[in-house]
């Protein structure tokens, strides 16, 4: 029960994270966002660490597991990061997001073949019900919204292409973050969290000494700009704290696929925030439904469902069969 409402914390925060990221990128850039939103982050684990008093115990973090969760902090802060501000950049968050939803099927995938853990035949249908939903998603057209038809124009091809690097970045990162903080307890998200923001801080630092392109292309941040990312950035913070504490207590089939409830609070906070700079329409509302029965299918106990729909005891069987 705690890593799934750990989960749902962290899937709240994450829709608050890509709202404000695609408030600040409509006039900002993706490598503006990265950049700014990563101190923010390490800063905001390192108050935390202070006040908790966990700090203290930091050193005592295993060698392998800080080496993992540095690989995190490379991979889903600079990597990944980027690649989500791109995608939202280019073709704005509502078309996108499914497609890094996606994420679930390369976690799922990953948890089977390198964690061992179980995934049932019914799970395995949910998965190809959030791929339907994301297809879905992406025949919505902005001429087909006329009444909240956004003043951007979207570059479908390229931002679904840095949608599905993300969503490869996104979805490989918790199984990395499982393998460091498994059996280290809730607490350890603090220290994991702190260490794979400073791998990623230091290495944004590097790039930034090392490209004076960047350097010119954060110096011409807006001022209007800061406070999206300044957002982001301390949204995405809370998001990754909850999310691994989730996965410090809880399977990752369990908490990976409730994420999935991202979709549903970041329709409504584009609807909040970003009016005018999205695609709305039935097509996305239907998708991102579609997308999270099929979440459900996966995150919810088999046996539960089964039970639940009365489902005859032959189909039953075949649905409870496990991939290992």
């Amino acid at each position: 029960m705690l890593g799934a409402i750990l989960a749902v914390l962290s899937a709240a925060s994450f829709a608050a994270t890509n709202a404000a990221g695609r408030r600040g990128v409509v006039t900002g850039t993706p490598a503006q966002g990265m950049v700014l939103s990563n101190p923010i982050g390490m800063l905001c684990f390192l108050v935390v660490a202070v006040l908790t008093a966990q700090i203290i115990g930091i050193g005592e973090f295993p060698a392998t597991a800080t080496a993992w969760m540095a690989a995190v902090g490379v991979l889903h802060f600079v990597f990944g990061r980027y690649a989500n501000f791109r995608a939202n950049q280019s073709a704005g968050a509502n078309l996108t997001a499914p497609l890094i939803q996606l994420n679930v099927v390369v976690t799922l995938t990953l948890a089977v073949l390198v964690l061992g853990e179980p995934c049932t035949v019914l799970q395995i249908i949910g998965g190809m019900i959030m791929l339907s939903g994301a297809f879905i998603t992406q025949q919505q057209t902005t001429g087909s919204a006329p009444a909240a038809t956004p003043r951007f124009s979207p570059r479908h091809a390229e931002g679904y292409l840095f949608a599905l690097l993300a969503a490869l970045a996104y979805g490989t990162s918790p199984i990395m973050s499982r393998t460091a903080l498994q059996s280290s307890g809730p607490a350890s998200a603090i220290w994991g969290g702190l260490i794979a923001y400073g791998a990623a801080t230091a290495v944004v630092a590097i790039m930034l000494l090392l490209s004076p392109s960047l350097r010119r292309n954060v110096m011409s941040l807006h001022r209007d700009n800061v406070r999206w990312f300044v957002y982001s950035g301390v949204a995405v913070a809370l998001a990754q704290g909850f999310l691994y504490a989730a996965v410090s207590v809880a399977p990752i089939m369990v908490v990976i696929p409730l994420l999935q409830l991202s979709l549903v609070f970041r329709l409504f906070l584009s609807m909040w925030l970003n009016p005018e700079h999205e695609v709305f329409g039935p097509k996305v509302i239907i998708g991102s439904a579609i997308s999270m029965m099929g979440a459900c299918a996966v995150a919810v106990d088999s046996d539960l469902i089964l039970s639940a729909l009365s489902v005859p005891d032959t189909l039953a069987q075949l649905l409870r069969l496990q991939a290992r």
